[in-house]
């Protein structure tokens, strides 16, 4: 089965250019794992990109995206942080070992959700 996009035109100048109208309402923020993940189909993926926007669904693909990996980020740093021992008495004891071990996993996390979810 294959589908059919029909597009209007609307003649701007000397050129006709695709009268492309967001249908969605969604008001989610795509956030910063949206955007990188868009700029990783921009360089990689241009087909789906444009599929994508041309169907109108980018945003709410995106949308969606943030929201996981935002979950999956939060999962990350604490079952990590619990891993590690970094603790509220740690913070108590000594402010900067425990803002360089956060900062460590905060760093690893994120680079699990780029590889997982990310750069896919």
């Amino acid at each position: 089965m294959t589908k059919q996009v029909i597009l209007d035109y609307v003649l701007v100048g000397d050129y006709y250019i695709p009268a492309i109208e967001l249908s969605e309402n969604d008001d989610r923020p795509i956030g910063k794992w949206g955007r990188m993940h868009r700029t990783y189909l921009e360089e990689t993926n241009p087909l789906l990109l444009n599929h994508l926007i041309l169907t109108g669904k980018l945003h709410i693909y995106l949308a969606n995206l943030n929201e996981q990996a935002q979950s999956r980020y939060r999962r990350l740093i604490r079952q990590m942080s619990e891993n590690e021992g970094i603790t509220e008495d740690l913070k108590r004891q000594s402010q900067w070992v425990w803002v360089k071990a956060m900062n460590s996993v905060a760093s690893c996390a994120e680079e699990i959700i780029k590889s997982e979810m990310i750069n896919v």
